[in-house]
């Protein structure tokens, strides 16, 4: 089994649990019930990072972490994340000082906790700089309501000049298989400074499934609907890679999803990740990642399938890019 890998002093399973999908993103949200069990039953079989943020369920997710394991506290490593919100409706980016204080504030009463282990920036408010923001967060830690600062979505140079700041123990972003952006400088800029990477979305939002997803069946809140990989003629082109991909897993005697996860955790020691998921199935077949041995030449197969050019679409619509502060490949075709 995969050892636990760091968080700034902290060993942590290099498996956790994303929860952003319990209460929004991919459809309406889960039953309460539901989602506290499946909460619980991820601390019972051996997930010890949880991963949340202000915004998601607009704080009702970090509402029913709290009632569902806030007082198994001593058992897990607790993330979430500050700036963004809801305003009037729409999703704003809010990284002044003050705002960020009182998003905490809220969050650790929600989360029936005294400290959040792991405070991310969720992403960069472009009108405040980057040192003011994270300054805040360096006060949180000195004042103990947060252990230790992160950031989300933002580029190898946006965490240079952090960590300029205070010190970040994790940067966030997507990274998958068909998701290579960080690739292109803040995976080996984590590496350089000591950050944890933390990759979301390592079976590509569902992508790499043992079964195929329906687009055409999404319901109309599903960001997905709005994604070009998932697009009608972009995903017909995808899901030939995904028919190759099973032949490798059934190879190696484990599921898409494991084969995914297990390419991530294969990119570095300073890698963890957290896939999400509502059903409880998905949940012990995403943790049982962690006893995967990927060999090399499985790791080389994955590349050539994968290589960041063939993938049919942009990983974001050109509004939701707008929002992000990553790194590009030159053949990705945003307009902004």
């Amino acid at each position: 089994m995969l050892a636990p890998r760091s968080i700034g002093d902290t060993r942590v399973n290099a498996i956790g649990l994303g929860c952003m999908n319990v209460s929004h993103a991919y459809g309406p949200a889960q039953p309460k019930d539901h989602a506290i069990r499946l909460f619980q039953h991820a601390l019972d079989v051996g997930y010890d990072f949880f991963d949340t943020a202000t915004v998601y369920g607009l704080g009702g997710n970090e509402t029913l972490l709290g009632e569902a394991i806030g007082h198994r506290r001593s058992e897990y490593f607790l993330a979430s994340k500050c700036v963004m919100g809801m305003r009037d409706g729409k999703r704003v980016l809010d990284g002044r000082p003050e705002h960020l204080k009182a998003q905490c504030d809220a969050s650790l009463q929600r989360l029936q906790t005294d400290v959040i282990d792991l405070y991310y920036m969720h992403r960069l408010d472009r009108r405040v700089p980057i040192e003011d923001s994270v300054g805040a967060l360096a006060d949180l830690v000195s004042e103990g309501k947060i252990r230790y600062v992160g950031l989300s979505e933002m580029s190898a140079d946006t965490l240079k000049r952090a960590c300029a700041v205070h010190p970040i123990a994790a940067m966030q972003s997507e990274y998958s298989l068909w998701t290579r952006n960080p690739e292109l400088g803040v995976l080996d800029a984590c590496a350089e400074h000591g950050v944890t990477f933390v990759s979301f979305s390592p079976v590509g939002r569902g992508f790499f499934s043992d079964e195929a997803l329906q687009p055409e069946a999404f319901h109309e809140t599903d960001l997905r609907g709005s994604m070009p990989r998932f697009q009608k003629d972009n995903y017909a082109k995808n899901l030939e890679k995904l028919n190759a991909t099973r032949e490798i897993a059934e190879a190696l005697g484990c599921g898409v999803p494991e084969l995914a996860l297990g390419w991530v955790l294969a990119q570095g020691e300073h890698v963890v990740t957290i896939p999400g998921t509502t059903r409880i199935d998905h949940l012990e077949q995403n943790f049982g990642a962690l006893r995967l041995e990927m060999p090399d030449e499985t790791l080389a197969r994955l590349n050539q399938l994968y290589a960041p050019e063939s993938v049919a679409g942009n990983r974001y619509s050109d509004v939701m890019q707008k929002t992000v502060d990553t790194e590009c490949f030159d053949f990705e075709d945003y307009n902004n």
